[in-house]
This record gives structure tokens, sequence and C-alpha cells, in this order.
């Protein structure tokens, strides 16, 4: 008897292989360039929110690293590379700062203009 598990996800480029080496079929497309973008975008939200849901430092280290290559892929389809975005990182910290002093920001008041 087949089991089928649905996914309906963009997954890295070696998993077919894993898949198969279990002994199992993958059903797989070629995304176009739109849709390609559009997936990027909620794998950024899935590795995000499992940045989020990370039980130890480990975890973390490891749902980073595949924010970073969701990162890296859009920057890609762009046509940029991650230096292109460490540079605007930077040109801003220089602007607005970074996030070193952990200020936190609670409101604010403005003064009656006269």
């Amino acid at each position: 008897m087949e089991k089928v598990r649905i996914y309906d996800k963009l997954v890295r480029d070696r998993i077919p292989e894993v898949i198969e080496s279990n002994g199992d079929i993958p059903i797989i497309r070629t995304l176009g360039k739109e849709e390609y973008r559009r997936e990027l975008m909620w794998k950024l939200q899935e590795e995000v929110n499992e940045v989020l849901n990370a039980n130890s430092k480990e975890q973390l280290i490891e749902e980073l690293a595949d924010v970073l290559e969701v990162l890296k892929s859009i920057a890609k389809l762009e046509n940029k590379s991650m230096a292109d975005v460490i540079e605007v990182a930077q040109q801003k910290k220089l602007v607005k700062g970074g996030f070193e002093k952990r200020i936190y920001l609670e409101k604010t008041i403005s003064k009656e203009k006269k």
C-alpha cells in the first residue's frame, strides 16, 4: 500500500536525492521566476518561525543558517550578492546604528509647535 505525503513547498536542491536514498519517490517540478520569488518569501517566513521556536543554541544556529541560505537565494534572484546586502546593512548601521545598545523605544512625546 502506498503512502503519499504532501509537502507543496520549496526545498533545498539535494532533498530529492535524500528522499530517493530513503527508498521513496519525490514528485517535483521546477518553478518559474515569479513563483520562485513567492516561494522564497514563504520559505523565509518558515525559517524565521523555526528560529523563533528554536529550543537550544545549536538549533538556533542551525535555523539561522537556513535563514541565511534563503537570504542568499533571494539576493541572487535579484542579481545581488550577499556582499551587496552586507554593504547596505553597513550603510544603514552608519546612519541609524545597530542593535548593540539594546534600546527599546516605548513611546515618543511630541512638543506642541508654536
